[in-house]
């Protein structure tokens, strides 16, 4: 291991070598040659600050981060700016991917003194950990300043710092901080309702999403709507979800030419994406646009799911079997150029093409983004082009087809962005839904064939002596897993289950659901713990969503569906006793909690399960996935079983459909026309 030290050059090649050349991660690696004497966290690191009486600067990013690059390439690589740093601190980098932990401790430490939070985050701490600054990105000449006037205060009156640094770590603790509750008269569909019309006010309802400058695209929140508008039949929450979904598939949010996601949109229209593509956004959109698909019917959403695997497929997969993190937003040093068009590529590309190309994708002067680049959108659907153009749908569904294979050709010659080539357990556990989803909707049997193999992948490389890791890359270190990569496999594994009757899969789901309840458990507050073990300043209960739903709210959810399964009104109180402790947060905050509020729909309205036994289980299961009706549980048999919802039940030679609530079940009948009568019925 070397620390940054000039002599290294003739070793290996660069003026300067740290301790992240040790690393995996394609974010601490890219910092590996920083004159900054960076090192990973660690306790160590910390203790080396108590020894030394110095100051710790912990710095979080992503590798697909775009301003993560700019702060390096303006400061961190300055020497005299790393002069300063090494000289009064201890120096930690921290792959917010990696340690989802650490960053969302000071994550909550920034948003307490600034208000608002993003990355690069950029934390000074005490070597206890409790911080005393916040900050993003900063330039050069600011991030000089403040470590001068920090450093200089810490010095004159390290009192005052610590009493300053208890306050803000009481704060973060107090966000922590969750009440037990489990009276259940608050279980209701006023309180959903009042939940949903709290919202209403700050929906977009010309552009759908949220109102806001920029907009993420959030499918828990689109998951939710949906059902709601089903279960109610609520006609405008119904016509808000169709209006944000087709607005995102129109927008330029979405990679009209090589498929998937960016991740977020920089304006109201999602037409400008910041160019990253991430796996957890696009694994839940394909959910999203499958479950979409069922409802409304749509060829556009059948597109977007298959462009969007088809994305994965060819980006986004290990050779083994898993499915990477990120693509960088950057190529080149400039964001977004391996995704934008100028007029006279697109010309020489697609030569007598252009014109009906332009017009499908509305290249106006107007609408050049930078440097006289357009970044791919639409206005309209195919159906109102195909009428003001007076193309058939067919022979435009063919020139989309030749123009998106002869731009993503001439698009694969530039240099492309790079891949975050972490194999994240919880993303990973997100895409084996997405694809359970996509193979429910449309009958592929190679979507099931994927999600299954993203089981194999992570059963024999991230699951090992009854432990999942977070992070695998093969020749990195066994993170140990968090209560997100625990919740989200069990909920794609019983996903797995419903759809292929493999006892298994439901095995394993109960064997992860037992390691969360004993080793993540927190009496205190009713949840689970977002990680093991207390080297943090304070214990973290994760119960909002964010990108990521939140994994209280799965865990929750999945006590729900195994308590349905099983008939243990132990695990549904559990799950009930959850979601009573957070009525106060989401009856205020819907857009923050609808994880939540999914498992809200299936308390308060009526919840049904379908239990299908017989040699024909199979084919009924698939035909019954082909719909959607929400607060339904589907699960079948095509053996004997001891499962409360089979025992008893199977009889050879025959396939019986048991329509059943809170353990009262219909007599049996034999075909799904007739299972939903009852369910109309019940």
């Amino acid at each position: 291991m070397f620390s940054c030290k000039q002599e290294q050059k003739e070793l290996t090649g660069y003026k300067y070598t740290n301790a992240l050349i040790n690393e995996t991660s394609p974010y601490l690696l890219q910092h590996a040659h920083n004159p900054v004497d960076w090192r990973p966290w660690s306790q160590e690191a910390l203790e080396e600050a108590r020894e030394s009486n110095k100051l710790v600067l912990v710095s979080i990013g992503y590798s697909s981060c775009h301003w993560c690059h700019v702060m390096e390439e303006e400061t961190f690589e300055d020497e005299a700016i790393a002069k300063m740093m090494n000289e009064n601190f201890v120096n930690i980098k921290v792959d917010r991917e990696e340690r989802p932990d650490v960053d969302h401790i000071y994550m909550t430490a920034l948003q307490l003194l600034k208000g608002s939070g993003g990355w690069p985050l950029n934390v000074i701490i005490l070597p206890n950990g409790k911080p005393i600054y916040g900050g993003t990105y900063h330039t050069k000449e600011q991030w000089y300043q403040v470590l001068t006037e920090v450093s200089n205060k810490y010095k004159e009156d390290p009192e005052k710092a610590n009493e300053y640094a208890d306050m803000v770590a009481n704060g973060i603790a107090e966000v922590n901080i969750i009440k037990p509750n489990d009276d259940f008269e608050n279980l209701n569909s006023g309180v959903i309702g009042e939940s949903v019309e709290n919202w209403r006010p700050y929906w977009d309802l010309e552009w759908g999403g949220n109102l806001g400058t920029q907009k993420f695209m959030l499918p828990a929140n689109l998951s939710f709507q949906l059902d709601y508008a089903l279960l109610t039949a609520n006609d405008s929450v119904l016509a808000h979800v169709k209006n944000t979904i087709d607005k995102m598939a129109l927008g330029g949010i979405y990679d009209h030419i090589g498929g998937g996601f960016f991740r977020y949109s920089t304006d109201s229209r999602w037409k400008v994406p910041h160019f990253e593509k991430m796996l957890y956004d696009n694994a839940q959109l394909i959910s999203l646009y499958s479950k979409a698909y069922k409802v409304f019917r749509e060829p556009i959403y059948k597109d977007i799911v298959m462009g969007t695997i088809a994305f994965l497929e060819r980006e986004m997969k290990n050779p083994e079997g898993g499915y990477y993190a990120a693509l960088d937003a950057d190529s080149e040093g400039e964001e977004g150029k391996y995704y934008v068009w100028n007029q006279e590529e697109l010309k020489s590309a697609l030569k007598g093409e252009y014109e009906l190309f332009s017009s499908y994708f509305q290249l106006n002067p107007s609408d050049v983004w930078e440097n006289g680049n357009y970044v791919l959108f639409k206005s309209m659907d195919d159906q109102d082009f195909k009428e003001k153009n007076k193309v058939s749908i067919p022979d435009l569904e063919q020139k989309k087809t030749d123009w998106n294979r002869v731009l993503l050709k001439t698009r694969q010659k530039r240099i492309r962005p790079n891949t975050d080539d972490k194999i994240i357990t919880s993303w990973n556990a997100l895409l084996i839904s997405g694809f359970v989803d996509a193979y429910t909707s449309f009958g592929n049997k190679e979507f099931l064939n994927r999600a299954e193999g993203i089981y194999e992948f992570i059963s024999e490389n991230s699951y090992n002596k009854n432990q999942l890791v977070h992070s695998y890359k093969k020749g990195g270190k066994a993170m140990e897993g968090f209560l997100e990569d625990y919740a989200f496999l069990t909920s794609a594994t019983l996903k797995l289950y419903g759809i292929t009757m493999k006892s298994k899969y439901l095995r394993f789901a109960q064997v992860l659901n037992q390691k969360v309840e004993t080793e993540f458990n927190d009496p205190s507050s009713g949840m689970f713990l977002y990680n093991k073990g207390d080297e943090l300043i304070t214990k973290i209960i994760k119960t909002d969503d964010g990108v990521l739903p939140s994994p209280n709210a799965i865990m929750a959810d999945n006590l729900f569906t195994l308590g349905h399964i099983s008939y243990d009104v132990k695990a549904i109180n559990r799950a009930k006793t959850m979601l009573s402790s957070m009525v106060p947060l989401l009856r205020d905050n819907a857009d923050s909690y609808s994880v939540w509020n999914s498992l809200f729909l299936k308390v308060a309205y009526s919840y049904f399960e379908i239990a299908i036994v017989g040699e024909n289980a199979s084919s009924l299961i698939q035909e019954l996935n082909g719909m959607y009706i929400p607060n339904l549980l589907i699960v079948g048999s095509a053996s004997e079983s001891n499962l409360p919802l089979f025992k008893n039940r199977y009889v050879e030679g025959e396939t019986f459909v048991y329509v059943c609530q809170d353990s009262a079940c219909k007599f049996p009948v034999t075909t799904i026309k007739d299972a939903l009568a009852q369910l109309q019925n019940f």
